[in-house]
């Protein structure tokens, strides 16, 4: 089966695959955000709380982005305030390969990079407390 090329709606910089990648994920947030997706977040208010803290204007323009790339699929999950939940694509497990090898260079070459999903457990233990605490008021 062959796989579908991406396009871009404005012309390209150059020819070069590097610099066409580049325009698609290339900058400072996008594939921070495509990390998170491939280690399972799923929802807004888990990107948010990453330690990078992006903000949420340019949260909601890479996920907008993303999907329009086809990188993730936007899911309804609550009709409750219109929640969604964004998930990955056959398309966007393709660039799984891509943060691996930026994950596997920044290990090796930048003093003080780690490997972590949460920051430390105790900030995990909040989050989770925090959304049982506001399930069971609204039980």
């Amino acid at each position: 089966m062959m796989k579908s090329k991406l396009q871009l709606e404005q012309p390209w910089r150059s020819y070069c695959p590097v610099s066409r990648t580049l325009d698609l994920v290339g900058d400072k947030w996008t594939l921070v955000v495509v990390r998170d997706l491939l280690l399972g977040l799923t929802r807004y208010e888990q990107f948010l709380d990453r330690p990078e803290k992006i903000s949420t204007n340019i949260l909601a323009n890479r996920l907008k982005r993303l999907e329009s790339l086809g990188f993730v699929e936007r899911r309804q999950y609550s009709d409750h305030a219109n929640r969604f939940e964004y998930l990955v694509t056959t398309q966007g497990e393709r660039l799984r390969p891509l943060v691996q090898s930026i994950l596997d260079w920044g290990l090796e070459n930048i003093d003080g990079a780690e490997t972590r999903l949460w920051p430390d457990s105790e900030s995990q233990k909040k989050t989770t407390r925090k959304k049982a605490t506001s399930r069971q008021r609204k039980r």
